[in-house]
């Protein structure tokens, strides 16, 4: 994967100058995290896999002594790997908004302030021709442009072979971070089922398994029903099994059609929900943000968290020894085994707020912990 498109928007990450003697990228750690969380069972194959009858299982403490690869935010606290819906009214902006965020990424341009990944984006504007999209993005972002931008107008359904053409174009572009579908109607499959819930719920489910595998953002543009509902994402058009098997929503309102004022609700499984209110410039097409009813969630201070993160620095990027050793440095008074749980359950909260990335690895030698420094320039 090429460095250079591998950062955060205001925050160039790489890990302090160790014996590589050159800048490591947070993928080039993430890249071989797997193989340095491995467990038991990846020594040996299981005889019982062999046997039908036989459902695989993991035990809370598998679960525990587990580090998973932590799952970066595309978009800080707002989108992450997975699949969403973008919801609203038709006519209401959805298409203006999600391009907004498009080339948000593609760019590395901060959205409403929050940091951004930078990445090829690729847009399925399948009720446009290129025509209307070259007067869109002029428009909306004038004419300096950006080859990280990637627009098609026509796609394979579902059922007929978009998965495919989408896996294709993430082999060519490894740094894909958001694929946008505009809209959903376009790519459903069998008409005459289109409205039931199992096809609605396997329809986000195939394409859910694409962006868990990548790791990338699909976001999915669709409407909503006239009727008023109390809770507002009951008014996502189609059967519950849209938004029951999405990772999450965005669902954009408006008081009034020809009114400016928009509001932007979030709802997912990685996020807490959020409300945005918005306000759309006719001159750029773009959306601003005028004031944030929920605040992000932080969690409070964690003194073992602070006394691990403290290990490394730009001068000792890497630290690295047994989990009796890094509780003995740190002077927690927890079992190593406790520390070590500790520590894989919280893998992301220690990257993102500490720049500390946790990889422990186990051997027949034994089990290791490395910690990596990740500088963030231009941070606090």
């Amino acid at each position: 994967m090429n460095e250079d498109k591998e950062k955060m928007t205001a925050e160039e990450v790489s890990v302090g100058a160790d014996t590589r003697q050159s800048p490591i990228t947070t993928a080039d750690i993430i890249a071989d995290y797997n193989g340095f969380c491995n467990t038991e069972e990846e020594f040996f194959i299981d005889p019982r896999k062999l046997d039908p009858r036989y459902i695989e299982t993991v035990t809370m403490q598998g679960l525990l002594d587990t580090a998973f690869t932590p799952r970066i935010p595309i978009i800080e606290g707002l989108l992450y790997p997975g699949t969403y819906l973008m919801a609203g009214a038709p006519k209401i902006g959805k298409s203006f908004l999600v391009t907004q965020i498009g080339y948000s990424i593609a760019t590395g341009t901060p959205l409403w302030g929050l940091p951004v990944r930078q990445g090829s984006v690729l847009y399925l504007a399948l009720e446009d021709d290129c025509q209307r999209l070259q007067k869109r993005v002029s428009r909306m972002f004038g004419i300096e442009g950006t080859a990280a931008l990637h627009f098609a107008t026509q796609a394979k359904s579902v059922e007929n072979g978009l998965m495919q053409q989408l896996e294709g174009f993430i082999r060519e572009h490894d740094d894909t971070r958001l694929v946008i579908i505009d809209t959903l109607q376009k790519v459903r499959g069998d008409e005459g089922e289109k409205y039931s819930y199992a096809n609605d719920y396997r329809i986000i489910a195939g394409l859910k398994a694409l962006s868990d595998a990548a790791p990338v953002a699909i976001l999915i543009v669709h409407h909503t029903r006239k009727q008023d509902a109390e809770d507002k994402f009951d008014m996502i058009s189609g059967t519950t099994g849209l938004l029951g098997s999405a990772d999450g929503a965005f669902l954009l309102r408006k008081e009034k059609r020809t009114s400016p004022e928009a509001t932007l609700d979030v709802v997912g499984r990685d996020q807490q929900d959020l409300r945005f209110k918005l306000l759309f410039s006719y001159e750029t097409c773009t959306f601003d943000l005028t004031e944030t009813e929920t605040e992000l969630w932080k969690d409070p201070p964690d003194p073992t968290l602070d006394a691990v993160a403290a290990l490394v620095n730009a001068d000792a990027p890497v630290w690295e020894g047994t989990a009796t050793e890094l509780a003995q440095r740190i002077g927690s008074g927890m079992l190593p085994h406790h520390l070590s749980r500790k520590l894989n359950v919280n893998v992301a909260r220690l990257l993102a707020e500490y720049g500390v990335l946790y990889a422990p690895s186990r051997s027949h030698d034994g089990r290791r912990v490395r910690l990596y420094f990740v500088e963030r320039k231009g941070s606090r």
